[in-house]
């Protein structure tokens, strides 16, 4: 039994240049618009992933105009974390990070422990591998809890 898509959910990571953009457009494209959907990361310290935009392009989820930001920088622009529904951990350290800052809201935070592909792999096709399956992780996530991609996306 799947659940009901959350009207708005945020995916954080430590850089929000890996796991949490993949997360973030892999779940409007299976999903469509119906959710907001954001992402961030603890820190902002780079850009998004080549590997994460190359893994994704695979599924038609286009990446490469992403702009990595914090969480810090998501409340400068308007986003207040206590407006989303649910907010999903992909790493240990934006788990702390989101439940220290959501500790004052009634808020639900989830962790999904998802492998952190960076510095995996001696060769452009073994890293090329670990990010698939980072990716792969995300996506099992995604349709065990909400079904698989709608058709109407």
């Amino acid at each position: 039994m799947t659940e009901t898509l959350p009207q708005s959910i945020l995916f954080c990571c430590d850089h929000n240049a890996v796991r949490s953009p993949m997360a973030e457009g892999i779940m409007k494209k299976f999903y469509g618009t119906g959710t907001y959907v954001q992402s961030v990361g603890v820190k902002n310290d780079m850009e998004i992933d080549g590997f994460s935009i190359a893994v994704c392009q695979e599924l038609g989820v286009e990446l490469s105009r992403h702009r990595s930001r914090s969480f810090d920088e998501m409340e400068e622009w308007g986003d207040d974390l206590s407006s989303f529904d649910l907010v999903v951990a992909l790493s240990p350290a934006s788990q702390r990070r989101a439940l220290e800052l959501t500790r004052y809201f009634h808020l639900e935070v989830e962790y999904w422990p998802i492998l952190d592909p960076t510095g995996l792999g001696e060769t452009r096709e073994a890293k090329l591998e670990s990010y698939r399956a980072a990716r792969d992780q995300i996506i099992k996530r995604l349709t065990d809890r909400w079904g698989g991609a709608r058709e109407d996306t």
